[in-house]
């Protein structure tokens, strides 16, 4: 059996491995904490808008003429 410190490229790919583990924990916590911090915004900015209503009596030509 071969010596652990001779297998430079297994100790290259375990600080690999280890470096994207500790960048992926400390972003998620980052997006937390700033999530957590920030006001919640609206995404569509409420606009006032017209609303046009009809209405329509059993006696109008228009209801006779759908049924």
């Amino acid at each position: 059996m071969s010596d652990w410190t001779s297998l430079w490229y297994v100790w290259l790919i375990l600080l690999m491995v280890f470096l994207l583990l500790l960048c992926g924990v400390s972003a998620s916590c980052v997006k937390f904490c700033c999530r957590k911090k920030r006001l919640p915004v609206e995404t569509f900015p409420r606009h006032p808008c017209d609303l046009a209503g009809i209405g329509i009596d059993s006696d109008s030509t228009a209801h006779s003429t759908v049924t």
